[in-house]
């Protein structure tokens, strides 16, 4: 055993400038992930760590993921939570190039190309620290209990956020042990949640992505790099909001409906996620459209029709999804991760989900078993940290 000091310890008493040259030291610089930019912050398979938000959230869904929650241990305050986003921030730089994070057990396991990505957010208790709380973000709140959800403590709440994807599974794995690891003397894990989600079709072209309803999910997005979705997910200091939804759906019930009665739940045909009142996925929706019936094509309850923004005074929140399947013995639980970034929480998120809660045809089919919230810290430059302006 040599007298050299831990890494955890080198963090843990290293001055910010010291701690800053360890995270910068090395790094391969990609070009800026800026606001103007969208998916372009992807150069081939590697993802800019780098910018002025963090990049995962305006990049294409990541094939593989995991989320975990951390709960702060007793005694963290604010200099304990800057020495772990410093430490962290040297593993989203080393990781991220394909680099082994410094003190990795396994350094094989860090690869490049595979398009790693870590977001990392937090929760209402950070904000409640000495010298935080009038920090805490404009419209961050917890979500309340909506009337049809059964929330279960297994997968609710949490101080910290870490969502890891990646192109490779492998990666995903390695990149959240290290993250873990390097938080045992801040935090300790509340939940984990893994999820798949696939944007490539058969043609090798980017695609939306379909949940286990089959349904196309996420037409309705503002596109990144455009003002409405600038406007819609940043705010003024490059930070976001995310609500994590973890969603089953009954997959059994669902599958004895007919299609055309699948399709009128949603507003939206199954076959390309065009509306029901056009040919192409991102037709615009005629709300007004009536059949010969004279029944309104897309239902007064169907998903679409509730979540658009024209029906919501113009709110418009970014929406992500990863699929997911938990098996114990011989049960299966299948269902969604929804994703939901916007700059303001409170005015954005929450009326949207209070309408969907009171009228969506699709609550008979889903049930909301956990929820969380977190608020997501700017980007970080290659002389910077995660978080810096906040804790340093």
């Amino acid at each position: 055993m040599t007298g050299r000091p831990s890494r955890r310890q080198l963090f843990g008493y290293a001055g910010v400038a010291a701690a800053g040259a360890a995270v910068t030291g090395g790094a391969v610089a990609l070009g800026n992930n800026t606001a103007s930019q969208s998916v372009s912050a992807v150069v081939g398979r590697d993802i800019n760590p780098y910018g002025d938000h963090q990049p995962a959230i305006a990049a294409p869904a990541p094939k593989h993921a995991e989320l975990v929650a951390l709960t702060l241990l007793p005694g963290i305050d604010k200099a304990a939570l800057g020495r772990l986003m410093r430490l962290w921030t040297s593993d989203i730089v080393a990781l991220g190039a394909g680099r082994p994070a410094p003190g990795d057990t396994a350094p094989e396991l860090a690869v490049p190309g595979v398009a790693l990505t870590v977001t990392v957010g937090f929760g209402l208790k950070v904000f409640t620290l000495p010298g935080l709380a009038a920090s805490r973000p404009h419209g961050f709140s917890d979500v309340p209990v909506m009337s049809h959800d059964r929330l279960q403590p297994g997968w609710t709440g949490g101080d910290l956020l870490v969502l890891v994807g990646a192109d490779d599974a492998v990666s995903v794995v390695h990149a959240v042990r290290r993250l873990v690891a390097d938080a045992a003397p801040f935090a300790k894990p509340l939940w984990r949640q893994t999820g798949f989600w696939n944007v490539t079709g058969p043609d090798g072209q980017a695609v939306t992505g379909r949940n286990l309803f089959n349904q196309v999910d996420g037409t309705g997005n503002p596109a990144p790099g455009t003002p409405d979705f600038d406007s819609t997910v940043w705010a003024p200091d490059g930070g976001t909001t995310l609500v994590v939804r973890r969603i089953s759906l009954n997959l059994d019930t669902w599958d004895e409906l007919t299609r055309s009665e699948q399709e009128r739940a949603v507003g939206r045909k199954l076959s390309n996620g065009a509306p029901l009142t056009g040919t192409a996925e991102h037709d615009e929706l005629d709300l007004l459209a009536r059949d010969a019936d004279n029944q309104l094509v897309i239902a007064k309850n169907a998903h679409a029709r509730l979540s658009h923004h024209s029906e919501n005074d113009g709110r418009r929140i970014f929406r992500k999804g990863l699929n997911y399947v938990q098996d114990t013995g011989a049960t299966r639980e299948s269902g969604l991760i929804f994703l939901s970034y916007q700059a303001d929480l409170v005015s954005q998120f929450l009326p949207l989900l209070a309408r969907l809660d009171a009228a969506d045809a699709l609550n008979e089919w889903t049930t909301t078993i956990g929820s969380a919230a977190f608020a997501i810290p700017p980007g970080f430059h290659e002389d910077g940290w995660l978080a810096q302006k906040l804790l340093a």
